[in-house]
């Protein structure tokens, strides 16, 4: 995989692109680490207790809890220069309504906030945050409600703040990467870990200053919000 949507903003050393993932400890997270990795990418990766992510040990691991205004400090100070790809997939799917307002909806606005805010993104930089499709307002419904709602939310918010962000240099988007055969998607979902990994990051480095904005899916259709 080249990175073709970065090749001509990339400004780490010796032109290797960087990348921090959010929310890399399992699942799709540790599936954006590992194609990054194989693609010569530099890697930071959080995870909520510090861990490196199993298998990639010179991945740069730092601990993050969403929540967590100090360690997002920490972690904007370690970073030290900017990235040129944020992924923020930290998420959850069961918890009582309000963790799930402040981890899924919440939380990933704040934490983009800050590392624009202190200059974290290179110019021109792409930013994802994972959504749902449950996010959609059109027809959503079943047991998952509260978790759709947080997702929801998210995107009211991804898209009151969308121009703001591409002021201070993003493209960014949200993106549904499927159901997921994961702890989250369970045993029965459709489609595996790599699929999904493999179709984001095609979408990811195809992004243009034009996608800004969108809510895309994880095999590149603009889904209806």
């Amino acid at each position: 995989m080249a990175c073709r949507g970065c090749a001509d903003r990339c400004d780490t050393v010796e032109g290797v692109p960087r990348v921090l993932i959010v929310g890399a400890s399992r699942g799709i997270g540790l599936g954006l680490v590992d194609v990054h990795v194989r693609a010569g990418w530099t890697v930071d990766a959080t995870t909520r207790d510090g861990s490196s992510p199993i298998g990639h040990p010179d991945v740069t691991t730092h601990r993050l809890e969403v929540r967590d205004r100090d360690q997002l400090g920490t972690l904007i100070s370690n970073l030290g220069e900017p990235v040129d790809r944020i992924i923020h997939n930290a998420g959850i799917l069961r918890a009582p309504r309000s963790d799930l307002m402040e981890i899924n909806a919440e939380a990933p606005v704040v934490v983009v906030e800050a590392l624009l805010d202190a200059r974290r993104l290179s110019p021109d930089g792409t930013i994802a945050i994972m959504t749902s499709q449950m996010g959609s307002r059109r027809g959503r419904s079943g047991s998952l409600g509260d978790y759709g709602d947080s997702k929801a939310v998210l995107n009211d918010e991804f898209r009151k703040r969308s121009a703001r962000w591409r002021e201070a240099g993003a493209i960014a988007v949200v993106i549904h990467p499927g159901w997921v055969r994961t702890d989250m998607g369970g045993r029965g979902a459709a489609i595996g870990v790599s699929e999904s990994v493999e179709g984001i990051i095609e979408v990811l480095d195809g992004l243009t200053v034009d996608d800004h904005g969108a809510f895309l899916t994880w095999d590149g259709r603009v889904h209806p919000w």
